[in-house]
């Protein structure tokens, strides 16, 4: 517990196992649950993560790779069966300081956000410790994502350390988020539909000489950007379907002078008398837009 908060730490894990051991055994102790989801590896992951016999230690694994977001997905469903208040994503690499986590987690235990999110880029390492063209990558990325999500104050978008609140994950599909590299860009959107509060946390960056990865071109950023796009476009037509309906405005009638009201009114009693019909159908006209505009002021927002 931490603050009277059940934490989950959920970490994805691919052929990582020379360093998922260090990793589990790093998340300090008073995270209640940490689930370890292997995503098909084929070095044995799972095995070594389950030898720290570390206390708390759920270990799931996906039969073929479905990607890092699936793999968060199914951390997350895991973390809201066992009825976590929090669930953290630390990824299997050893990337992630377990120092900067009650950082992280503050925003939520003062109840100012319903996701925080790390950024490197706010921390006074950056420029020592990330690689200048992984500097350039994150910051084009974060500024194409600021634009699709609507949070104009989030910045190092690709940042994966991240803290959510079981309410905010009740209200998020968790099938449909994207489920390979590129899952942060559609996730921010879909908080945003969400109407979560999300809040920027200065965090460690960490590159050893060791680290590995393979994003490119073709592996990365152009799926990223592709997910931006549609990202954009989905919340956009998200907000609009549940924007509520606006009433026509309303224009004052005009004032009657006293010698033409007598004759003014005698014209519209014999419109009346004349064109039941159309009088009738005018009333059910009015009745039907009436119900029209309350069912659109009721539409779900997502």
């Amino acid at each position: 517990m931490y603050h009277g908060l059940r934490l989950a730490v959920v970490v994805p894990a691919y052929n990582e196992a020379d360093r998922i051991a260090p990793t589990v055994l790093g998340i300090p102790a008073y995270v209640d649950e940490v689930i370890v989801v292997d995503d098909a590896s084929q070095d044995g992951t799972d095995h070594v993560a389950a030898k720290t016999q570390r206390h708390g230690l759920c270990i799931l694994r996906h039969p073929q790779n479905r990607g890092v977001g699936a793999a968060i997905a199914t951390g997350y469903r895991q973390a809201l069966k066992r009825g976590c208040d929090v669930a953290v994503v630390m990824a299997g690499d050893g990337q992630m300081d377990p120092a900067d986590l009650p950082a992280l987690l503050a925003p939520i235990v003062a109840g100012r956000a319903d996701y925080s999110k790390g950024n490197r880029f706010a921390h006074a390492e950056l420029r020592s410790a990330m690689p200048r063209l992984r500097r350039v990558g994150n910051t084009l990325l974060s500024l194409l994502s600021r634009v699709s999500s609507g949070y104009w104050h989030v910045f190092d978008s690709q940042c994966g350390f991240t803290a959510a609140t079981q309410a905010t994950l009740r209200r998020i599909d968790l099938d449909q988020i994207f489920p390979r590299y590129g899952y942060p860009n559609d996730l921010l959107a879909r908080l945003r539909v969400a109407r979560a509060r999300v809040e920027d946390v200065p965090v460690r960056p960490i590159y050893g000489p060791a680290w590995r990865s393979g994003i490119g071109l073709r592996t990365a950023i152009y799926p990223v950007l592709f997910v931006v796009l549609r990202s954009l476009l989905w919340r956009l037509w998200q907000q609009a379907r549940s924007r509520p309906a606006i009433d026509p405005p309303r224009f004052p009638s005009l004032p009657l002078h006293a010698s033409s009201h007598r004759s003014t009114s005698a014209i519209a009693v014999r419109s009346v008398a004349q064109f039941p019909e159309a009088d009738r159908s005018h009333g059910d006209s009015s009745s039907s837009s009436v119900k029209s505009s309350a069912g659109s002021s009721r539409a779900p927002r997502m």
